[in-house]
């Protein structure tokens, strides 16, 4: 399937739709204390997704009951919020939020500390973010996917880590994922070439430590590491451009 390169006036109903999901999530990740439940960031993003006039995208997605993921410590994606899950002091949380505002969709996701982390998870938080914008960063017109997963491999595995094979980011636009899949992994110069107008995300899954396999729970989503190590996630959506790529799920105020 071919991938949509977008034109000016599709550009600007993304840019919209991310800086919705942006703020949402930044608004959320402001309000995150320990003693709440997943079930309580769940009603977070509710509102606030209605508050900015948009809707969840997650919701109902192939059956998905909530409006947000919620994967703590070893979850990897795809965590079901619950009234009885609570974040404690020292729990990494990573909050995917996707938000459809006028039929296009803005995705983006964090991972977040509760409290005072141990060194090992400060660590990990840290390298994550960088690998996301390591990824991001190999993007421009011309670069192929295997380039922007190479890039995100390297520096995991420079800083102990290691990178999520089985889930990776998407095309997006008019859905909540289309094509390409987006690999976090190399080798470079592998892959479908970029070319300016392409959405995108770019979101990979870090795990502290050299095992990055998973398993997947018996309620078909929570997916976590086998070795019980924890995983952070950072994900924006970004638009290819000439030039580089432009961070559409950047908030500008909550």
């Amino acid at each position: 399937m071919g991938i949509e390169r977008l034109g000016p006036r599709q550009v600007a109903k993304m840019r919209a739709a991310g800086r919705v999901a942006a703020e949402t999530l930044a608004a959320v990740g402001a309000a995150l204390r320990p003693g709440m439940s997943t079930a309580d960031i769940d009603r977070l993003v509710r509102a606030d997704t209605a508050r900015r006039g948009a809707r969840p995208s997650q919701l109902g997605y192939h059956g998905f009951p909530a409006a947000v993921c919620t994967s703590r410590n070893e979850v990897v994606c795809h965590g079901i919020p619950r009234e009885d899950e609570h974040l404690e002091e020292g729990d990494l949380v990573s909050v995917d939020v996707t938000s459809e505002l006028g039929g296009w969709h803005g995705d983006n996701c964090a991972s977040f500390a509760l409290g005072a982390l141990s060194a090992e998870r400060a660590h990990l938080l840290d390298v994550g973010r960088r690998c996301r914008d390591a990824g991001i960063a190999a993007l421009r017109d011309g670069v192929r996917l295997g380039d922007v997963g190479a890039a995100i491999e390297a520096l995991a595995r420079r800083e102990g880590c290691s990178v999520v094979r089985d889930y990776g980011g998407h095309g997006i636009g008019r859905a909540m994922h289309l094509p390409p899949h987006v690999a976090h992994v190399g080798p470079a110069g592998r892959g479908r070439r970029l070319r300016a107008g392409m959405a995108l995300t770019v979101e990979p899954m870090i795990v502290l430590g050299d095992d990055p396999t998973v398993v997947v729970d018996a309620d078909g989503w929570t997916v976590r590491t086998r070795s019980g190590a924890p995983c952070v996630q950072f994900e924006h959506t970004v638009l290819v451009t000439r030039e580089g790529a432009e961070i559409l799920t950047r908030a500008r105020s909550v």
